[in-house]
């Protein structure tokens, strides 16, 4: 920048003072537009971002499936014993990520096929009654271990009656026993409320147990009737 001498008479010589100005006023304007610039990149990688986030929370209403997922179907892996023990003794095991399976009696249990469907509901099997166990804390206290073939209930229709079984080795931590009052509940809602048992396999004796238990899939196609 030329500098002012002080013996020129600015006023006299505007032309001067506009010239040695020049330059401020273009480093001025340069700052200006880079603001600006730099404004607009901001805007629009906001705008970019809340786009995004947009479409993770509200996805494409024609991507999504024309039924909703169940519970049981979003947090668990379903898998099946047909014939267990037993022709037609079918039951399911719902898989926890966590390692909890989840016991109860498959669409097409032969007791859903007896006129009435089920009526009743013991836990009293075996050496001792099952609604009896109470486990407790972090280390389920009091967990009993089953075998798979362990007898976990009896369920009564008007006709006879069946022997529901572990299906899986492991700690027996609960019975549904709402059951035992409302039997029910195992007519209508077998996969949720009607569920017979919960228990936490070993990690190795669940490989075991998954190795002869069927898929979804093929479960479908063993029956199809469904």
């Amino acid at each position: 920048m030329k500098e002012l001498n002080p013996n020129i008479n600015t006023r006299q010589n505007p032309e001067i003072l506009h010239e040695s100005c020049d330059p401020v006023l273009e480093t001025c304007a340069s700052a200006q537009d880079f603001k600006i610039e730099h404004k607009q990149l901001k805007n629009e990688e906001q705008e970019h971002e809340e786009e995004e986030l947009r479409r993770l929370l509200l996805p494409n209403v024609e991507e999504l499936p024309d039924i909703p997922p169940s519970a049981v179907e979003a947090n668990f892996t379903t898998f099946f014993a047909p014939d267990f023990m037993k022709p037609d003794h079918d039951q399911y095991v719902h898989r926890h990520a966590n390692g909890l399976c989840v016991i109860g009696l498959a669409p097409t249990h032969v007791a859903f096929k007896d006129k009435g469907g089920i009526t009743s509901v013991d836990f009293n099997v075996g050496k001792s009654d099952r609604s009896g166990i109470k486990v407790t804390g972090k280390r389920k206290k009091n967990a009993q271990l089953f075998e798979s073939n362990t007898a976990l209930c009896k369920v009564c229709t008007g006709d006879s009656s069946y022997i529901v079984r572990c299906c899986v080795k492991g700690s027996l931590l609960e019975v549904n026993d709402r059951l035992i009052k409302q039997p029910e509940l195992l007519n209508t809602m077998p996969e949720r409320e009607g569920y017979i048992a919960i228990m936490m396999p070993k990690p190795a004796d669940w490989l075991k147990a998954k190795a002869s238990l069927l898929s979804l899939e093929e479960y479908k196609k063993l029956r199809t009737e469904l």
